[in-house]
């Protein structure tokens, strides 16, 4: 969600069910509003910067308050002050002969990316408050959120432009496109395949059919025989899937990179909820491998939720985050 406000979206887009985010033990106040707080932090050459976001869900869908923080320094808070507009009153850091300057912002939007439209840049407050807002709605647009489908990666796909979707339906597509193009990370990608994969796998191809058009993704087991992505288990699809987003990048996963950032500076955040979902303890061992090798490289970023953490404490890497149900 907040990946897409970062982006640009209306706050209708990032929930389209807000009422689903509300704590089921939130009692709605006088005016019988209800909501709920979503915020991150973003580290990066600004430092720490910390956002948060309260939302108003009931009656109607809004933002209510936000705030940019780095070093424990208020950069920009935003709070509702009239509920009969649709704005927000906003206060954000300059650090010049008026410390801080005041104006609207849209209630359905997040203010931080906005702040680049609203801030000149004259004064060192300024500056430093666009360095800290950039970098969060750098770090928030670099996101993809993934969770692979098996059902919709086994059939034929058409050929499209080879990005892949956040369902990896457009599984085949994108294997066409990224055997063509990069010989080193399609073997790597084989390797780590053959690694979660039942049988021995020589290559993994991706084939037009006849005058249909369309793309199917197979296994070469390497004598001959080649095994359709229609005959693997949900977990080996699930495996193929999440490797290869593992070992690819911006250019080929359906997200909005930072064209102001150079390529070789930016850093992608794959959200995998679910991430352990259907793999064996073999497949998901090798996965969270490639991703801290991956992620050793500098490029990329993994943040997955698992039902239980346990077989991943201890790997070199990754860190393993216990949620407090309280």
């Amino acid at each position: 969600a907040l990946a897409r406000l970062g982006g640009g979206a209306e706050l209708g887009e990032a929930f389209p069910d807000p009422t689903a985010c509300v704590p089921e033990r939130a009692r709605p106040d006088a005016q019988r509003r209800r909501g709920f707080r979503i915020g991150c932090t973003a580290d990066g050459p600004a430092g720490p910067v910390r956002l948060d976001v309260a939302v108003q869900a009931e009656p109607e869908l809004r933002v209510v308050g936000e705030r940019l923080t780095a070093d424990g320094q208020v950069l920009l808070e935003t709070a509702l002050r009239d509920p009969g507009k649709r704005a927000v009153q906003a206060a954000w850091h300059t650090a010049g002969p008026t410390p801080v300057t005041r104006g609207p912002l849209p209630d359905d939007r997040l203010g931080t990316a906005l702040l680049p439209l609203r801030v000149a840049g004259r004064t060192p407050g300024q500056r430093r408050v666009l360095a800290a807002a950039e970098q969060m709605v750098v770090a928030l647009r670099s996101a993809f959120a993934c969770d692979p489908e098996p059902a919709r990666m086994r059939g034929p796909v058409t050929a499209g432009p080879g990005r892949l979707l956040g369902g990896c339906a457009n599984l085949a597509d994108v294997l066409w496109r990224t055997r063509a193009e990069c010989g080193r990370r399609h073997a790597q990608f084989v390797a780590a395949v053959r690694a979660g994969c039942a049988g021995p796998v020589a290559d993994v191809l991706a084939r037009a059919e006849g005058a249909t058009g369309t793309i199917r993704a197979a296994l070469d087991r390497g004598d001959g025989v080649r095994t359709d992505l229609r005959r693997l288990g949900d977990g080996e699809l699930r495996y193929v899937a999440l490797a290869l987003v593992l070992l690819t990048g911006p250019g080929v996963l359906e997200v909005d990179p930072a064209g102001e950032v150079p390529a070789a500076l930016q850093t992608l955040t794959v959200l995998a909820d679910g991430f352990d979902r259907g793999l064996d303890g073999r497949q998901r061992l090798e996965l969270l491998r490639l991703a801290a090798r991956m992620c050793e490289r500098g490029h990329i970023r993994l943040v997955g939720a698992v039902s239980d953490g346990s077989w991943a404490a201890g790997t070199e890497g990754a860190t393993v985050v216990h949620l407090d149900r309280d």
